[in-house]
């Protein structure tokens, strides 16, 4: 019954590359994305890596603070989704003085994790408020 939430922001990554590697873990086991993170050859792997040990130790933290029994076995990545940040806008000259744009894009991304009892109970309180 524990859900934790992880975010970091403004990191210098690409939103387009960040959402291959945040599309790689979704609905697995958090201990599985560890792993498949640690060996991902992009570069967007580190940060995401660093950001789901970060929510798997908030739940740990969480479920402390309400005395529960946590098994880090039993947590998934219930939801992941990278929105795009602030653009860093830079020049480079180029020829016969004009002057060329560079967009430096960055990423917020954020990673959820959840046990499955938490999943199983949002989805009857979301059928309990449709009827």
């Amino acid at each position: 019954m524990v859900e934790s939430i992880a975010r970091v922001k403004h990191i210098r990554v690409t939103p387009q590359k960040a959402r291959r590697v945040v599309a790689l873990i979704k609905g697995k086991q958090a201990q599985e994305a560890l792993a498949i993170l640690k060996f991902a050859p992009q570069s967007a792997s580190e940060p995401i890596y660093k950001l789901v040990a970060s929510a798997v130790a908030n739940a740990r933290v969480k479920a402390d603070k309400d005395n529960e029994f946590l098994d880090e076995q039993d947590l998934y990545v219930a939801n992941a989704y990278v929105d795009e940040g602030t653009t860093l806008k830079r020049f480079q000259p180029r020829a016969q003085g004009r002057a060329f744009q560079i967009k430096k894009r960055t990423s917020h991304i954020t990673v959820v994790l959840s046990t499955p009892e938490v999943a199983e109970t949002a989805a009857a309180k979301d059928k309990k408020a449709s009827k």
